[in-house]
């Protein structure tokens, strides 16, 4: 659905590589990819309605962010996980999916994953 955008903001080899990763994963690992993003997902919300973006527990939600990334990037850079967290709140699609989570979660983890990085 987002093939054409993808290719062009991030080039063809990177979605490539990140569709080879997803295509070539064991059904252990698609299974491990669910969990990771379940814990995720719960930790997200939990470190949110706690408000601190430096808590433990959102320090927490960052790594299982990064490790989730991980699933699908061919290299980890803080950089690079900086600037996704903010295409979450930059774009309103991506708004509206961690907006699900919690009303402003985007944002809270944008700023999270910035004290993670520094």
């Amino acid at each position: 659905k987002f093939g054409k955008e993808a290719r062009a903001k991030f080039g063809d080899e990177s979605v490539d590589s990140a569709n080879a990763k997803l295509m070539g994963m064991s059904k252990e690992k698609y299974a491990e990819l669910e969990m990771v993003t379940n814990e995720f997902n719960k930790t997200l919300k939990e470190a949110y309605e706690q408000g601190d973006p430096a808590s433990e527990s959102a320090q927490r939600a960052c790594e299982l962010h990064k490790k989730w990334l991980c699933f699908f990037w061919k290299d980890y850079s803080k950089e690079a996980h900086i600037g996704v967290t903010q295409m979450y709140v930059n774009d309103p699609r991506f708004t509206e999916y961690y907006d699900k989570i919690a009303p402003g979660c985007a944002t809270f983890l944008r700023d999270a994953v910035m004290i993670y990085c520094k």
